[in-house]
């Protein structure tokens, strides 16, 4: 529980902070035009969109570049200040936590990148099974790729895009994503909304600098400690008679409903809801810290009226799916179980029906 005390304490200071949002936007603001300003009027065009351009607020996926067409500025083909400051805004628009969840997926990308070299290029047997499968929507030109348009992994394959002009007043939104990864982040006033968001790792496991890191970890860990937490009763209702090996929500179903399912929050321990709190922090807590604040604040209210559902082994180490849903709060876990170690590539997603792409602080 460790954990979950340093995140309360988290969301107290970020509370009592006056002015906390109206202050993280700010801070936004200032990165966003300091990036803007190292572009030449050209990448400026490339990377810019109106507010309001719907094509480029849904064009998010968790398939690799070519096989997804983006569109904004590839951070390979910007200069080493440029790219610094698109970290910088990155940085400034989510939490310590959040950043370096999103580097360690980064990371695991450049991991990914090496052995798939190492198997030859293209398609293969140690290919990701997405791609083998052809799975994902949205396949076309979208920037670099490998021989014959194989999937383009690493680093410099993520793209950063901004919608609007950036403002503490008036509202704009932060993309940012690649392969396994897809933040829509909108500013509206001292509001930050960061839903609809996709966190997903292959390697989920991989060795950097001596060190293991497991980008999702947290999200595997807490999840299992949950549903250990359950009594026998609690996981009759909790996990599901069919089993789900996917995302039910992920990308290209904006605006669809599923009917929840599993525990509800009211049936819960006061110690098994703490749990639960604890692992929705892990998508909640990767926007600035006075956003989480406010974000779980609306969740906590809602605790009694938030399902958890399981699918899957309960024995940590296995590959299970979950998925927490609430009357503002969907989130999926799922181990992608089509070819290779189901445990070592997973995708989830994070959303607020109520309010994916900040819509509730965003209509006319």
């Amino acid at each position: 529980m460790k954990r979950l005390t340093a995140f309360t304490v988290m969301l107290l200071v970020a509370a009592a902070q006056p002015g906390g949002e109206a202050a993280a936007t700010a801070r936004a603001v200032d990165k966003a035009n300091a990036f803007l300003a190292s572009l030449s009027d050209a990448q400026r065009a490339q990377g810019t969109f109106g507010f309001d351009d719907q094509k480029q607020r849904v064009r998010w996926s968790n398939l690799p570049s070519p096989m997804f067409s983006r569109a904004g500025l590839r951070l390979g083909d910007l200069g080493p200040t440029q790219r610094s400051a698109a970290m910088d805004l990155l940085s400034a628009a989510l939490s310590k936590q959040g950043f370096e969840k999103v580097l360690a997926i980064m990371e695991g990308d450049e991991a990914l990148k090496s052995q798939e070299q190492g198997n030859g290029p293209g398609p293969g047997p140690g290919s990701p099974p997405d791609f083998a499968q052809g799975r994902g929507k949205g396949k076309g030109k979208g920037g670099p790729g490998g021989p014959g348009g194989s999937p383009a992994f690493g680093k410099d394959n993520f793209y950063i895009s901004i919608l609007g002009a950036p403002s503490r007043t008036a509202p704009w939104m932060l993309q940012f994503g690649g392969h396994h990864l897809a933040l829509n982040l909108t500013f509206a006033g001292s509001h930050g909304v960061l839903t609809p968001s996709l966190t997903a790792a292959q390697p989920a496991r991989y060795t950097l600098n001596g060190k293991t890191v497991r980008p999702l970890g947290a999200e595997n860990d807490k999840g299992f400690a949950l549903i250990n937490a359950l009594d026998a009763g609690q996981q009759k209702q909790a996990i599901l008679p069919y089993q789900v090996r996917d995302l039910v929500l992920g990308p290209g179903e904006d605006g669809k409903m599923i009917q929840p399912e599993g525990i509800k929050g009211s049936a819960l321990q006061p110690a098994q809801q703490a749990l639960l709190l604890d692992l929705i922090a892990e998508w909640s807590g990767i926007v600035h810290e006075a956003a989480a604040a406010a974000r779980m604040a609306e969740i906590k209210a809602q605790l009694a009226d938030t399902w958890f559902a399981w699918s899957g082994p309960t024995e940590n180490g296995r590959a299970a799916y979950y998925r927490v849903q609430g009357p503002t709060l969907v989130i999926e876990y799922a181990p992608q179980s089509m070819g290779g170690d189901p445990t070592q590539h997973i995708h989830t997603i994070y959303r607020d029906p109520t309010n994916d792409y900040g819509v509730k602080w965003t209509k006319k």
